[in-house]
């Protein structure tokens, strides 16, 4: 008895069609997956504006830094002149304060009035009624950082008064 192999048959492309279909399927994937892209914004494109005086006492340039593209997060650089200063606020998820020169005064309602300089950080807790700002004598810049509820990222209360800003 003679065995005779039969030659393989050849199945319809349908590998190969499969590969390229999953081929383009992973490239569209990567492309998607890439799709978005580093941003880089130059420091002369982060234009700023005199604080509105119904937040502000004094001068104060605020200049958004970054929106909101990373957890409801912003910051701004605020640039304070002497005896300038933020109204009574709050923010309902708190507020990080990076101090980059001079020197101002933070406090807290019913609080002590502290002294921050150039390098000092100050967390606002959510809530917690407060104020900062330059001294009566020396500008400060600060970085503030801040995210929103959902629905604000700060609310604003009364302008210090003169009282309240000499008080120690």
């Amino acid at each position: 008895m003679t065995l005779t192999l039969a030659k393989p048959t050849r199945r319809p492309a349908l590998f190969p069609a499969l590969a390229a279909g999953l081929g383009l399927a992973l490239t569209l994937a990567a492309q998607t997956a890439n799709a978005q892209s580093m941003e880089v914004t130059k420091a002369e494109d982060l234009a700023g504006q005199i604080g509105s005086s119904e937040t502000f006492t004094g001068t104060a340039y605020v200049a958004p830094v970054f929106g909101p593209n990373m957890n409801q997060v912003t910051a701004g650089h605020v640039t304070f002149l002497p005896g300038a200063r933020s109204a009574w606020h709050t923010h309902p998820v708190g507020q990080q304060l990076v101090v980059t020169s001079g020197t101002g005064w933070t406090q807290e309602r019913g609080g002590e009035k502290y002294v921050i300089e150039a390098g000092d950080v100050v967390w606002c807790p959510p809530g917690v009624e407060h104020w900062h700002g330059a001294t009566d004598t020396t500008a400060m810049s600060h970085y503030a950082i801040q995210a929103s509820d959902g629905e604000s990222a700060v609310e604003w209360g009364e302008l210090v008064s003169d009282e309240e800003y000499h008080d120690h």
